[in-house]
C-alpha cells in the first residue's frame, strides 16, 4: 500500500508539473499583452514598459516559469495582476463556496442515483424500472443551466410573488452567517447539480447491479437462505459499487476545480467563476493557481478511488 501511494503521489506531482508547463505555454502563445490591457489603450509605451517590469513580464518565459515554480514550492502562487492580491488568498476565498456546492450536491446525487439504480436492478423491466429509467434519461438530457433557471423561476420568482420568500435569487451565505442562511442559499444549486449527475449514477448502478446479481455467488447466497435484502445490499451492492466509485472520483475531482455553469447561474463566487474571470482578464497567476487546484483535486480523487477499491473488493490488491 505504501509503495502504491508513493508511486501515485510522484506520478501526480509529475502531472501537475506538465500542466503548469502547458498552461504557461498556452498563455504566452495566445496573442495578448497583459501590460497593455492593464495600462489602457491611451497609455504610453513607457507606462506599458513600467507595468511589464513591475509584474515581471519583461523577463524571458523560462525565467518567469522558474520563478513561479520556486515560489510555488514555498507556498506562494504569486499575486493577482489587477488588485495585487495573493493567489492563495483568492483561492482560499473561493474554495469554500465550491466545496459547499460540490460536497452537498454529492450527498444528494449519490443517495438518489445509487438508490434508484438498485431499485431498477432489483425490479428489472417493471413499472418502477421504467419510471426511474425515464427519470434518468430526462435529467441526463437536461442542460444544467436550463434546470437552474427553471428552479429559480418557480421556486424563487413565483414563490416570492406569492409571498413565500423561501429561496434567494442567488449569491452565497457562508457558514459563519448561520446554518440556516447557508442552507437556504445552497439548496437550489444542490438540486440543480445533483439531479443532472444522479441520472448518470442511476444508469451506472443499474447496469452494474444487473451484472452482479447474475453471478454464481449471488445464486449460492440465495440458495443458502440468506435474506434478499442482505444478498442485494451486502453481497451485490458492494461489488457493484466499483464503477460507481470510479465515476464519483472523476466527478468530484473535476467539480472541485470549478462548477462553472451552476456557479454562474446562481451567482456563486466559487473556483469556476474565479477562473472564468481570470481567463477573461488574462490574469496568469490566478489561471495557473486554479488550474493547479483542479489538477491536484483530480489526482487526489483518483488515488482515493484506487484505495477504495481494496476495501470494496477483497480481490483487488494494491502493489
Amino acid at each position: 500500500m505504501l509503495r502504491f501511494l508513493v508511486r501515485r503521489t510522484l506520478l501526480g506531482v509529475f502531472v501537475l508539473w506538465v500542466i503548469t508547463v502547458l498552461t504557461f505555454t498556452l498563455f504566452y502563445v495566445a496573442p495578448n499583452n497583459v501590460a497593455q490591457t492593464l495600462a489602457g489603450r491611451q497609455a504610453t509605451p513607457q507606462v506599458v514598459a513600467a507595468i511589464s517590469k513591475r509584474l515581471g513580464l519583461d523577463q524571458p518565459l523560462w525565467k518567469q516559469y522558474v520563478d513561479f515554480v520556486w515560489h510555488a514550492l514555498h507556498g506562494n502562487l504569486g499575486y493577482d495582476y489587477y488588485y495585487q492580491l495573493p493567489v492563495t488568498h483568492i483561492i482560499a476565498t473561493a474554495l469554500p463556496v465550491t466545496l459547499s456546492l460540490v460536497l452537498g450536491a454529492a450527498v444528494i446525487w449519490l443517495l438518489l442515483g445509487v438508490t434508484n439504480g438498485v431499485l431498477s436492478a432489483v425490479y428489472p423491466r417493471s413499472l418502477v424500472d421504467r419510471g426511474l429509467t425515464t427519470f434518468a434519461i430526462f435529467f441526463y438530457s437536461f442542460p444544467s443551466f436550463v434546470l437552474g433557471l427553471v428552479l429559480l423561476y418557480f421556486l424563487y420568482y413565483r414563490l416570492t410573488l406569492s409571498g413565500f420568500d423561501w429561496f434567494p435569487p442567488g449569491s452565497y451565505a457562508p457558514l459563519s452567517a448561520g446554518v440556516g442562511p447557508w442552507l437556504q442559499h445552497m439548496i437550489l444549486p444542490w438540486i440543480t447539480l445533483a439531479l443532472v449527475l444522479a441520472a448518470t449514477y442511476t444508469r451506472l448502478t443499474r447496469g452494474s447491479m444487473l451484472a452482479v446479481l447474475g453471478e454464481d455467488y449471488i445464486r449460492t447466497a440465495r440458495s443458502k437462505g440468506i435474506s434478499e435484502s442482505r444478498v442485494v445490499l451486502r453481497h451485490g451492492l458492494r461489488s457493484a459499487l466499483t464503477p460507481v466509485v470510479t465515476q464519483f472520483g472523476i466527478d468530484l475531482g473535476q467539480l472541485i476545480g470549478g462548477v462553472v455553469v451552476t456557479e454562474t447561474v446562481f451567482s456563486l463566487p466559487g473556483i469556476g467563476k474565479t477562473n472564468i474571470d481570470a481567463l477573461t482578464r488574462q490574469d496568469l497567476p490566478v489561471i495557473v493557481g486554479t488550474v493547479m487546484l483542479a489538477s491536484a483535486a483530480v489526482v487526489v480523487a483518483n488515488i482515493l478511488v484506487d484505495v477504495g477499491y481494496a476495501f470494496l473488493d477483497p480481490r483487488v490488491r494494491l502493489h
